[in-house]
């Protein structure tokens, strides 16, 4: 031991666990009087954003919410949702936002699984909420109504109170509870699995207070950004982005629905800096028509995750004033983790060039402390070579904690110390790691290895193609070959036969689908693409 061993302990006075409550406390008194929420006509500032806080904690604790207790919700992206992200966790509860797209069966196993204590349900969603009630073991939650004052919606009443009423049982001035220790749980995700029941991952205060900062310092996000939550609140808690605001004062602006009018006149009347979605945002962006978009005098930054978007989505947006950064990640790493660090001189590339760096997912996120690519078997990371495929690995502290009640799961996913993402990827020279599959999502075709993501990059430069997913068909002869599923731009054609020769002209031939399906390719309500739907559809392909 040395000198630095000896009478330097951790005390209250130098050390307090990290959590994002501290940022909206904080905001609160340095910017009481920005604005911190739009929500149609409603202006919410930072002293009554933190108060209703407060309050909503308080009245929480008077129903008996205490730490460790789930506090579910089916809420839209609304003041109300912000409200519970802060007002949850100053009880020492665990918020569990519910993906409103999902089944009755579904939203009853999670909040069975989570053993939520009370259920706050927006009026849109409350037949979602009745039917997922009805097919719950007791005991039930307690039933909180929603109501947005600003966009009616049709809905029954499914609870005893409205949420308004339950706030005002409650004290603005409440003494919430700082978490006693940062590896306190915060927040419950459940992953939309494709087989079997969703996995609880669960989020502590230490990583969504890195994440949080983490957002700031990967968006550049200047003091009082305005914010355009087009993405889910209740996907990865909304990226983290709910406490990311409250680091810089920034403002929200709230909607209720991804439609395009209410877009483009948010980006102008609001002057909104930032926003972050699936492609389909992008796609409703760029299609709206022409009466509805905007001048834009500001530069809005975009931050979308999934599949590299194309280069003419690319330049498409920087048409319209936004640009688009490229991020990676899981709900098993609080969301995107990985940043493809853009750098200047990539700019003066060959388009395809370029391109070709644009396709990368990136480098790890400030928060994040390790990322790479590794051979799970051996554990050896695999030649930053650019073609040696392995699986990427994350190490750090915007991890989850784990799967609640599934320490298998939680074992697998961590073994050998490290977070085992399914993905499959290469690593370059340059430390930048690429997606080329999911593991399960490689086609094995003839004893050769297809990545699906590389035959979906080709099929996304064909002029008529809006978007793309290609899957694994099974055949008796080679195993397994590609087929693709297309979705055409509107007022675009293209036959199979086109779209099979475009791709001969970019790919090896035994890489080239054997059949193009032309469909609306289903989607999560995050926008990812199903290809577990697709697959079964594949299978009936003749």
């Amino acid at each position: 031991m040395s000198v630095y061993d000896h009478d330097l302990d951790k005390n209250p006075a130098n050390y307090q666990p990290l959590t994002p409550l501290s940022f909206l406390s904080r905001s609160a008194a340095v910017y009481p009087d920005q604005v911190a929420i739009i929500h149609g006509r409603q202006r919410v500032n930072y002293a009554q954003f933190y108060a209703r806080c407060r309050q909503l904690a308080s009245s929480l604790a008077k129903a008996g919410i205490k730490k460790g207790d789930t506090v579910s919700v089916l809420l839209a992206n609304t003041p109300a949702m912000l409200e519970c992200h802060y007002g949850v966790p100053m009880t020492g509860g665990v918020l569990n936002t519910l993906n409103t797209r999902l089944d009755a069966a579904t939203v009853g196993f999670s909040l069975s699984h989570a053993e939520a204590r009370i259920l706050i349900v927006d009026k849109e969603f409350s037949k979602l909420a009745k039917d997922a009630l009805a097919l719950m073991a007791a005991p039930h939650p307690i039933v909180i109504d929603y109501v947005d004052p600003e966009f009616p919606v049709d809905g029954e009443r499914v609870g005893s109170i409205d949420y308004e009423q339950f706030l005002a049982s409650g004290d603005a001035a409440y003494d919430w509870a700082w978490p006693a220790d940062e590896w306190d749980a915060i927040s419950l995700n459940y992953t939309s699995g494709t087989t079997g029941n969703p996995k609880g991952v669960v989020y502590h205060h230490r990583g969504a207070y890195l994440l949080g900062q983490g957002n700031v310092l990967t968006g550049a996000m200047p003091k009082h950004a305005v914010y355009l939550w087009t993405l889910p609140m209740f996907h990865c808690n909304g990226w983290c982005f709910p406490w990311s605001l409250s680091v810089i004062g920034g403002t929200h602006v709230t909607q209720r629905w991804v439609r395009s009018k209410l877009i483009w006149e948010a980006l102008a009347e609001h002057r909104v800096t930032h926003l972050c979605g699936a492609p389909i945002v992008m796609s409703t962006i760029l299609n709206a028509p022409a009466e509805e978009k905007r001048a834009l005098p500001q530069k809005v930054e975009f931050f979308t995750a999934a599949a590299p978007p194309p280069e003419a989505v690319l330049a498409a947006m920087a048409e319209q004033g936004f640009n688009v950064t490229h991020l990676y990640g899981l709900t098993e790493t609080y969301g995107p983790a990985v940043v493809n660090d853009w750098k200047t001189d990539w700019d003066l590339l060959a388009g395809p060039e370029r391109a070709t760096r644009k396709a990368r997912q990136g480098v790890r996120y400030h928060a994040l402390e390790d990322l790479t690519v590794m051979d799970p078997e051996t554990m050896q990371t695999v030649p930053a070579d650019g073609e040696t495929m392995g699986e990427v690995m994350f190490r750090g502290n915007i991890v989850m904690k784990g799967y609640l009640k599934n320490p298998k799961a939680s074992a697998d996913a961590f073994r050998g110390g490290w977070f085992h993402s399914g993905d499959l990827g290469v690593l370059h020279a340059d430390g930048y790691i690429q997606l080329k599959d999911r593991s399960k999502d490689i086609i094995i075709s003839g004893g050769e290895n297809i990545s699906s993501i590389e035959v979906e990059d080709v099929l996304y430069k064909h002029p008529a193609i809006q978007a793309a997913a290609v899957v694994a068909k099974p055949d008796d002869k080679w195993g397994e070959t590609p087929c693709a599923f297309v979705e055409l731009k509107p007022g675009k054609s293209a036959s199979a036969d086109d779209i099979m020769e475009w791709c001969r002209q970019g790919m090896a031939r035994y890489k080239v689908p054997r059949h193009v399906v032309f469909v609306e390719l289903p989607k999560t309500s995050t926008g990812k693409i199903q290809k577990f739907k697709l697959r079964d559809l594949a299978k009936g392909v003749s």
